[in-house]
């Protein structure tokens, strides 16, 4: 019978990079077989069963159909802790925690109350509770499948957070204030949608993802009313953006009368993320 390795990088090699076929072997062996890395390494792997095979067979066809391999492992990593992860919430990626470290470093006031809007995954909420000492954390979303998924990984990661449904283009729930707020609001562009690849373009949530060319600026116009509401004074929010908008979410949040606002730019060197303080 043919190398199971062998045949996943047959099967895959003319959809995917060298790298991300290596990448993807670990993750399938692991996922099926409990394989280690080192013993992918060394070849040293017996022979699967019957139904390992079906399982390996049906992992590969759905990556050759470019369905994420977050989603059909039903699992990813975020700042170095385990998430579920589903259709019905995005990926969490790479930038996202980045602004999780914005957070965790900023010297923040003891015990902190911290508000993510549009939790999805509630990878930054779960994060932002378990790695920061005392803090309080709450998460809207308005879609309650995403807070299934979001309520399952804060119980997995032994934290707690207030999760809440919630559009936040309604009136306010909270009568609470907060010292922080955070969100990775949608801000593609619908025009950007030529430029993206199918694995994102047809599997993951488009209203997590897009927002009209006419408004590019809707999340943050509304998340600048939510921080003038809801922050303490000297607050901050602190936002994911489009890295073709820093200037202009910079410009908004200026208007509004917040103070200290700054941008910074992702490991990448792409304009990533802004910081608003509001005045007090």
């Amino acid at each position: 019978m043919q190398n199971i390795i062998d045949y996943i990088v047959e099967e895959l090699g003319d959809h995917y990079s060298p790298g991300e076929v290596k990448t993807y072997v670990s993750l399938i062996l692991g996922k099926v077989c409990g394989i280690s890395s080192l013993e992918i390494l060394t070849r040293k792997i017996n022979k699967l069963s019957n139904t390992q095979h079906l399982v390996v067979d049906d992992i590969v066809g759905r990556l050759k159909n470019d369905e994420p391999i977050q989603y059909i492992l039903g699992t990813t990593e975020f700042y170095g802790l385990p998430f579920l992860v589903t259709p019905a919430v995005l990926i969490p990626r790479p930038e996202t925690e980045e602004l999780v470290e914005w957070i965790i470093t900023d010297k923040q006031k003891p015990n902190p109350s911290i508000l993510d809007v549009g939790t999805g995954s509630g990878c930054i909420a779960v994060t932002l509770a378990k790695k920061i000492a005392g803090a309080r954390v709450s998460a809207w979303d308005i879609s309650s499948r995403a807070l299934d998924v979001a309520e399952e990984n804060a119980a997995n990661n032994k934290v707690f957070v207030r999760f809440s449904e919630h559009d936040l283009f309604s009136s306010f729930v909270e009568k609470e204030q907060f010292d922080v707020i955070v969100s990775n609001p949608p801000y593609v562009l619908e025009s950007e949608k030529r430029e993206m690849e199918p694995n994102v373009l047809c599997y993951e949530p488009a209203r997590a993802l897009f927002v009209p060319d006419s408004r590019p600026l809707l999340f943050y116009e509304r998340l600048a009313d939510i921080a003038l509401a809801l922050l303490f004074p000297q607050g901050g929010i602190y936002m994911e953006i489009n890295r073709m908008k820093g200037s202009d979410v910079m410009a908004l949040f200026s208007e509004k009368g917040f103070i200290d606002v700054c941008l910074r730019k992702d490991l990448s060197g792409n304009d990533r993320m802004v910081f608003a303080r509001k005045e007090g």
